[in-house]
């Protein structure tokens, strides 16, 4: 059964080996008591049907395959995008692990977090201990200038209270009194990886400034501030710099883990490298106006900038696509008083240009797209600017009132007339709707492919090809350095959509002297 050193296979061919198939079957036969093919396929068949969904839609209880992560997760992606700063988590270990697996696997980079791994006996005494013993651990072996600390499902079902345990172990010395320890209560059990990311910001706003506002005057430092949300495109962080530059505009982006995420291998290694320095979050209350670029997931971010900094914090949709990103710079305009150059128009009328070259092939396709509340809005705008037709959108992590805005943009255009909007439901609710009301394709993370999978296997002409955009994108390399803001980020998606289009169409009209009249060079 051992490999040979000069023919080392990946498993998806060495399991296909003689060997491994006999050794397979014998265990299936001998330990599994698995079903009959027949009444395998017997099932498989029943839930792609109308009779299964209706079943399916009536659970309220369980959730199979979420389309979210958990908050936790998303505190960690906020403290990373700050200069210097450790993540902690004040939980368990194996927790931990998930989450630097996750952003590991995610961005092919190390991901520093670390845990004060509460056990059993802390679930029932507190980890007051732990925070007390991590604390100090943590910051005499990794050195940061910031520790921010959120928690899991353990901390937060014990009432564990991270203001207290922080000033207990500031006043027993195990951290220096003057460490900015910027805090979020962050239940798995409850909300999502926006919510982690909001709460987190927060707590950074509160730190840095609820207790130094006396000198602080809107507009007094000419500047915006801009703040991401949970945003995993690193090339987003990018574009939004270099449009800002090219307007000439003052920006502070608040939050901005592009550098610490993708580092050089020059053989030097950045435990801390870029982000957004405290020096840019004290002065923020004294920016023109703060721009949530994803406003359905910063609700108390909002909700700060509004009552303390006493900033306006205008409502703008997320700078996706040809509107989004028109609204979105004539708001930086507005606010700033700065002309847009000419070099954004140039690269517009590019983004312009593309959209008409593609009309033909993007006009009346039928696209189902899962994801976080904010990313799927802008996306189902923009394949509407394009003529494409949304026919189903998930959002687990959307609401009521999101499921209202939803329909209102789908119901302001004609190619938006035939959509479901699903708001609260998983990726199985999703498998269902594949079969019932097929589209031609499925928008979302690598998570989908279980769904492509499952529609092919009812056969050829059921099955929903996957475009990967989202987070995360588990299984497939780069895609978290590309663009999806600005006219940029909207010719990067356009080129990927169109383009899965062609290459389904190639699928389609290969077989010789059958299907490959339409098998064309020139399209």
């Amino acid at each position: 059964m051992s490999q040979i050193a000069e023919d080392v296979k990946p498993c998806y061919p060495l399991f296909q080996q003689p060997e491994y198939q006999e050794l397979l079957a014998k265990k299936k036969a001998g330990m599994e008591d698995p079903a009959a093919d027949a009444k395998v396929k017997e099932i498989f068949d029943w839930t792609t049907t109308e009779e299964y969904q209706e079943i399916n839609f009536a659970r309220k209880s369980l959730t199979v395959d979420p389309a979210k992560a958990c908050q936790p997760l998303g505190a960690v992606l906020c403290a990373l995008g700050f200069e210097k700063t450790l993540p902690y988590v004040h939980g368990s270990q194996g927790c931990v692990a998930y989450f630097r697996t996750y952003f590991n696997r995610h961005f092919k980079e190390p991901v520093m977090t670390v845990s004060d791994s509460m056990t059993e006996d802390s679930a029932v005494f507190g980890g007051q201990q732990n925070m007390k013993d991590g604390l100090e651990n943590a910051n005499a072996l990794y050195k940061p200038e910031i520790i921010a600390v959120s928690t899991t499902c353990m901390a937060e079902v014990i009432g564990d209270d991270l203001n207290a345990f922080i000033g207990n172990a500031k006043k027993e010395g195990h951290l220096p009194v003057e460490m900015p320890t910027p805090f979020a209560h962050t239940p798995s059990f409850v909300g999502s990886h926006t919510n982690g990311w909001d709460g987190m910001f927060e707590g950074f706003a509160r730190t840095f400034t609820l207790n130094q506002m006396e000198d602080k005057e809107v507009g007094s430092n000419g500047k915006i501030n801009l703040v991401p949300g949970f945003e995993t495109y690193l090339g987003n962080y990018r574009v939004l710099k270099r449009m800002m530059a090219e307007m000439e505009v003052e920006a502070s982006l608040l939050s901005d883990p592009s550098e610490v995420l993708d580092t050089p291998a020059d053989g030097k290694y950045r435990m801390y490298e870029g982000g957004t320095t405290q020096a840019e979050i004290k002065d923020a209350p004294n920016a023109i106006d703060t721009l949530l670029l994803q406003p359905w997931g910063l609700p108390k971010t909002k909700k700060f900038v509004k009552t303390t900094w006493k900033q306006p914090a205008s409502e703008i949709a997320p700078p996706m696509g040809l509107a989004g990103t028109d609204e979105f710079l004539m708001k930086v305009s507005e606010l700033t008083g700065k002309e847009i150059p000419e070099s954004l128009a140039l690269e517009r009328g590019r983004l312009v240009d593309m959209m008409q070259d593609s009309h033909t092939w993007m006009h009346g396709k039928k696209f189902a797209l899962y994801g976080d509340p904010d990313f799927v809005m802008a996306l189902a705008g923009f394949l509407l600017e394009l003529g494409s037709e949304p026919s189903i959108i998930l959002c687990q992590n959307g609401n009521k009132r999101w499921g209202r805005a939803m329909q209102a943009k789908l119901d302001a255009s004609p190619f938006g007339a035939n959509c479901e909007v699903h708001y609260g439901k998983d990726l199985w609710h999703l498998r269902s709707l594949l079969f019932t009301n097929k589209p031609d394709f499925v928008i979302g993370n690598s998570y989908g492919k279980f769904l492509q999978r499952d529609t092919l296997a009812k056969g050829k002409e059921f099955e929903v090809p996957l475009i990967r955009l989202g987070f995360p994108i588990f299984d497939r390399h780069h895609l978290h350095r590309q663009t999806t803001l600005g006219y940029e980020g909207a010719m990067q998606m356009l080129t990927t959509l169109v383009n899965s289009v062609l290459e389904k169409l190639d699928a389609e009209t290969m077989e010789i002297g059958v299907t490959d009249y339409n098998f064309d060079l020139v399209r």
